[in-house]
């Protein structure tokens, strides 16, 4: 298609993304979204300015050429909106369903100062399904082999973001995945109806066309130290990115009781392990009539409306907070709520009370009100004297958030670690340890896939400099 005057229509209405009706995807786990066809695409991306200043290029954690991509779609060039995609972010696909763009590159958005941003998120997705779609070949830049060996643990999203980076520059890498499927937090941790397990694979395939090798089930500080890597091994630097798969629990009266579990189990029980399809598939997960999850983040609302999908008929979000508190997508919040999810808003748990068989039967809570500011810059929840209550559930799952799992820096103790055991690194990704780096969850606590790729990314530069020069700090 031929370059035409682009002329932006900023007041036309942010294009809606067609999507399964609530009360049919209650009963599947079919994604949610449905993707814009090429007409909803060309149009939501005549919307885009082609600012000469584009802010919104400031609020993506790789640094994606936005305006570059949008004016491919508006001009029908799809393949090329896809490579300007790659160039900069290694998982397009993934990241247009899973990124927080509304508080990233579309909160910067120039359009978003008086009308809605373009949705930058829903084109990258498309750009990217497009090409999947139409079954034409990836073409790899690979630069010749320098007989580096770099090892990479996790296979999370900063680790297959290093693992491409590298081996884009002719590095050989190995990445090592202690559970039986790469992927990581995409494939145990968002459910199916957020990001199909298909993507993730078409994704890892891609990896190994371009040399990467993936060795799974194999647990680093257990079938290796980070030092047998580096010296036994023959590895000349490792990239760690195990992410944070430890599960925190309030430490109130019946977290032991059956029927509790943590998000990260049963997440994993039902997306990994495909719990959803039993007997078809071999680990199922009881769920109760009456559920409730405690916090308000991604995850919890991914366990909510996962417990929905397996047959909950009551499901409660159980946060201490208001709602404009919620740290959860606004997007999942929304559809949450659409799918009969009830917020049970400036509520703490203070107690899970079991029957007499050792099964969850009620969650005892007390009223909070917010005061002043806390550290997060959030208002701190105080709780309201005497306003406990208890309400019937017989399924409590702990979505409270999650840290490292302390293996690694068990057996490798010359690693420095901050509070709560996260890995210490520079502003290159570069360990306390000569030749080791860091990035993603691991270094950040729970955060998001895309500020784990801008880390894997960074410190896919920083190892190909050490690798060529030698040069630690």
């Amino acid at each position: 298609m031929p370059d035409r005057k682009w002329i932006p229509q900023p007041k036309k209405p942010r294009t809606p993304i067609p999507e399964q009706k609530p009360e049919e995807r209650r009963k599947n786990f079919k994604e949610v979204a449905l993707g814009y066809t090429e007409e909803l695409a060309i149009e939501e991306a005549y919307r885009c300015l082609q600012c000469k200043n584009p802010l919104c290029i400031e609020g993506c954690p790789v640094g994606i050429d936005i305006p570059g991509f949008i004016r491919h779609i508006g001009e029908g060039r799809f393949e090329e909106a896809y490579y300007t995609l790659k160039k900069y972010n290694s998982l397009p696909a993934i990241c247009g369903r899973v990124c927080p763009q509304e508080d990233q590159c579309e909160e910067k958005c120039i359009m978003g100062k008086r009308f809605k941003p373009v949705a930058i998120g829903r084109l990258e997705r498309f750009a990217a399904d497009w090409f999947i779609q139409s079954g034409k070949k990836e073409r790899y830049e690979i630069e010749p082999p320098t007989g580096k060996k770099v090892a990479i643990i996790g296979s999370g999203p900063a680790g297959l973001t290093c693992a491409g980076e590298l081996a884009k520059k002719g590095h050989k890498i190995v990445i090592f995945e202690a559970l039986h499927k790469p992927g990581g937090v995409l494939v145990y941790g968002i459910p199916e109806f957020r990001l199909p397990k298909k993507i993730v694979e078409v994704e890892v395939e891609k990896l190994k066309e371009m040399g990467v090798e993936i060795k799974t089930s194999a647990i680093i500080g257990k079938l290796y130290t980070i030092d047998e890597l580096l010296k036994e091994e023959s590895f000349d630097a490792v990239f760690i990115g195990t992410g944070a798969g430890l599960p925190y629990f309030m430490g109130i009266k019946g977290e032991n009781l059956n029927g509790v579990y943590s998000a990260n189990e049963f997440l994993t029980r039902v997306n990994l392990m495909k719990a959803y399809m039993f007997p078809e598939a071999d680990t199922p997960v009881k769920i109760g009539e009456r559920v409730a999850v405690i916090g308000g983040g991604n995850t919890a609302m991914d366990a909510i409306r996962t417990a929905i999908r397996l047959g909950a008929k009551e499901a409660y979000i159980i946060y201490r907070r208001s709602e404009k508190e919620l740290p959860a997508r606004e997007e999942e919040i929304h559809h949450a709520k659409e799918e009969g999810v009830i917020l049970k808003l400036l509520t703490n748990p203070v107690e899970i009370i079991g029957d007499k068989n050792g099964w969850v039967k009620a969650l005892k809570c007390i009223k909070m009100k917010l005061g002043e500011p806390d550290d997060s810059g959030r208002r701190r929840p105080i709780p309201i004297e005497g306003s406990e209550f208890e309400f019937p559930v017989d399924t409590v799952i702990m979505a409270i958030g999650q840290g490292p799992n302390p293996l690694i820096q068990e057996t490798q103790p010359d690693i420095e670690v901050k509070k709560w055991g996260i890995i210490k690194i520079d502003e290159e990704g570069r360990t306390s340890k000569k030749g080791v780096f860091a990035g993603g969850d691991i270094v950040t606590g729970g955060a998001t896939v895309i500020l784990a790729m801008g880390q894997g990314k960074r410190a896919a530069a920083s190892i190909d400099r050490y690798l060529k020069t030698g040069e630690w700090k």
